[in-house]
């Protein structure tokens, strides 16, 4: 097992810290070779029983990205009106996506009946599949991050009518709607925490059965 330093160890630690879900994006152009470089993490992420069942489609067409950002208004809009009192003006406050000037937008789906792995793994727990997507997705934040771009996960959407409006296989479930690009500002903090909507955990309680 190769061994790393106590150096790349601590520039990990920050690596991790410093990982942010970006909702405030520049309008610069990500490079392609640049993009193309985050996405092969993917390649290296693990799977159950190898099945790699990742699969990632860019939103880039104008009808594609009107549709994704008009379901999330309506999903945001629906998960508002479930808020009262203080959380729902903290909600309203919120900046919950980056769709409009995010450069590059992702969905990135689970194929849930890919042959790969010839179900090894996935027979009793056929979740672990998306656990795997999941997975995969963590290694591209981090190899976004490192290289000084930002990643948003857009999580209040309407899962089926994504899929519907992009129109892909029926066995491919939604994952996660990502927003990349060059961001505005680098915090080191969670936005959420700042603003006050909740508080991240300082030590990690162990249940020992």
């Amino acid at each position: 097992m190769h061994a790393f330093s106590d150096e790349f160890q601590s520039d990990l630690e920050d690596l991790m810290r410093w990982r942010r879900d970006v909702r405030r994006f520049r309008t610069d152009p990500v490079d392609e070779a640049l993009l193309t470089q985050c996405l092969d993490a993917f390649l290296m992420a693990p799977s159950v029983g190898l099945s790699e069942p990742w699969r990632v489609v860019r939103v880039q067409s104008d009808p594609a990205r009107a549709a994704a950002l008009e379901n999330f208004k309506a999903a945001n809009a629906d998960a508002l009106s479930g808020y009262s009192g203080d959380k729902a003006q903290l909600y309203s406050g919120l900046k919950l996506s980056g769709m409009e000037n995010a450069p590059i937008q992702l969905a990135i789906f689970c194929d849930d009946a890919t042959d790969k792995g010839a179900g090894l793994g996935a027979k009793t727990m056929p979740e672990m599949r998306r656990y795997s997507v999941v997975s995969a997705i963590m290694l591209f934040w981090l190899a976004v991050r490192s290289r000084g771009l930002g990643l948003g996960w857009v999580s209040i959407l309407n899962p089926d009518q994504l899929c519907r409006d992009l129109d892909v296989p029926k066995n491919w479930s939604l994952v996660g709607y990502f927003c990349l690009g060059w961001p505005e500002e680098t915090a080191d903090s969670p936005e959420l925490e700042k603003a006050g909507w909740e508080r991240r955990r300082g030590s990690l309680p162990v249940d020992i059965r």
